[in-house]
């Protein structure tokens, strides 16, 4: 089975059709966001792109207007699973203090012909009359994949009908911004990677060591801990995202439950348990990086994801 077969039937296997009422939009996600960038550990380089792509143009539109250019856009994050690029989305979104709809593929897919293109057109439309808004479209490569390897009719019109909408961005449509996340973005539509479109793709890495220490702080907080050097687990802890992190402390709690359950008393969660936890489990981030580096060797034509092989070189994964 070739890679796309098998993208394929990831989409079918996981996808399942779910109506999308446009008076309803529970399955649609929209809110103001609490989180900013302040929330968002690390990751300076990214944050930079951002604030010069999003957040500038609406604290200084006069600047950008003497260029031409106005507030709104889209841009594209990628990189390994559980690293936070949804939390990065709406932290976004807190920054511009704009209205944040999140949506996924089985938020869009209708039963009958035409219906998940007008579900799609109706969270746009729904943005844009909500001004500022940002839309989140998350695991971007299930609704915007390769029309070529599509077998589908109704599957290549959803992704037109997601270009025509981006393309709407640009007349018009300011105040709208338009987030992809993807963790294989070489699956993508070529077209959603043209000028205007998703032209700015931003790579969100695995957190580093002093990101690892805060996020292990922030899991276990208000949970009963005995004296814990995170530093030194963070350490241990190379390549790991803020998923695998979350999963060592889950694991490291129950440990401590069992204890509580035998001793009918609060045992404090310890080094120890966190220890054998780390010890117990691989970063999920290396699979990931081993396929990114073999795409970016061999397939990518535009350097596009050299910063993969530098990330990679300078973390010396192999």
């Amino acid at each position: 089975m070739s890679d796309y077969d098998e993208l394929s039937e990831r989409r079918k296997n996981k996808l399942k059709l779910m109506q999308f009422d446009k008076d309803d939009h529970s399955l649609v996600e929209s809110d103001k966001p609490k989180e900013t960038f302040e929330d968002v550990g690390g990751l300076e380089e990214v944050k930079k792109k951002i604030r010069m792509n999003f957040i500038l143009p609406l604290k200084q539109p006069e600047i950008f207007k003497a260029y031409g250019k106005e507030a709104g856009g889209s841009l594209l994050l990628f990189g390994p699973p559980g690293c936070g690029k949804t939390f990065l989305a709406r932290a976004v979104a807190g920054e511009i203090d704009a209205n944040f709809i999140h949506i996924e593929l089985q938020a869009i897919l209708g039963m009958y012909v035409g219906q998940s293109e007008h579900n799609l057109h109706d969270v746009f439309q729904k943005a844009r009359e909500n001004k500022p808004c940002v839309i989140f479209i998350d695991e971007l490569d299930a609704m915007g994949g390769s029309r070529h390897q599509m077998r589908q009719h109704h599957e290549r019109m959803l992704v037109n009908q997601l270009l025509t909408e981006l393309d709407g961005l640009q007349s018009g449509n300011d105040q709208v911004f338009v987030i992809g996340a993807t963790n294989t973005p070489w699956y993508l539509d070529s077209a959603l990677r043209r000028p205007g479109r998703f032209n700015h793709l931003i790579f969100v890495p695995p957190p580093e060591e002093e990101e690892r220490t805060t996020i292990m702080q922030l899991k276990l907080a208000g949970k009963p801990v005995n004296s814990l050097n995170l530093g030194k687990l963070a350490a241990e802890t190379k390549l790991f995202s803020g998923a695998d992190l979350e999963q060592v402390v889950n694991d490291a709690v129950e440990s401590a439950m069992e204890r509580t359950f035998e001793t009918g008393e609060i045992q404090p969660i310890t080094q120890d348990d966190l220890r054998k936890s780390v010890k117990a489990r691989k970063a999920t981030t290396i699979e990931w990086f081993a396929t990114a580096r073999n795409y970016a060797t061999f397939s990518d034509v535009n350097g596009d994801y050299q910063i993969v092989l530098d990330y990679a070189k300078k973390h010396g994964i192999k």
